[in-house]
């Protein structure tokens, strides 16, 4: 991976990680806490679109996919907690 593709896979992990944390919290992580729920949403989230068919091309796409992701995982999370 080049390091123009990394940085780019970094900043849509932050921007899905604090978008996810508004969404759910009303609040962020931290830039790394952000990051690692963003990359971790965007895998859940490629996992669901690819099962269900759905594309999400471009910078817009990959936020979105990797935003609900990360909501699915920080929905998840929520509910161990409680249990």
């Amino acid at each position: 991976m080049e390091a123009t593709g990394l940085l780019a896979f970094l900043i849509i992990g932050a921007i899905a990680g604090w978008l996810a944390g508004k969404l759910l919290q009303g609040g962020g992580f931290g830039l790394l806490g952000n990051i690692v729920v963003g990359i971790v949403g965007a895998v859940i989230g490629g996992f669901i679109f690819g099962f269900l068919g759905i594309t999400a091309n471009g910078l817009i796409g990959s936020i979105i996919t990797a935003t609900i992701g990360a909501v699915i995982l920080l929905y998840i999370v929520s509910m161990i907690k409680k249990a």
